[in-house]
């Protein structure tokens, strides 16, 4: 059975992959924001990371201790194979589709 993400599910998992070991919950809300413009809650980016995670889409570790945080240790999340399997094969089926998209011109 093949595996779908949701939009939001594929947006962090991609963000996770492009930040590569720099991966946890505020860095991944920040690029978000930075790169696609969309405002997104930290608490929904951890609620989907767990779920990406429960599917072996992503795999985590918990990160030092720093001043900077308080003391307060981050979880740093990184995609897996079987994660970059299932974006790239988003990837090919979305192309497929635009491959199939007749080249109309709208009036703007």
């Amino acid at each position: 059975m093949k595996e779908y993400l949701g939009e939001f599910e594929e947006l962090v998992l991609t963000i996770v992959g492009i930040l590569h070991e720099e991966a946890y919950g505020n860095a991944i809300v920040m690029e978000i924001k930075d790169r696609i413009g969309r405002e997104v809650n930290l608490s929904a980016v951890h609620v989907t990371l767990y779920r990406l995670e429960d599917k072996k889409y992503l795999k985590s570790v918990m990160g030092g201790v720093t001043k900077a945080r308080g003391g307060r240790r981050k979880r740093i999340f990184t995609i897996t194979n079987t994660g970059l399997a299932v974006l790239r094969s988003m990837k090919a089926a979305r192309i497929d589709l635009w491959k199939l998209m007749p080249q109309l011109n709208y009036a703007q």
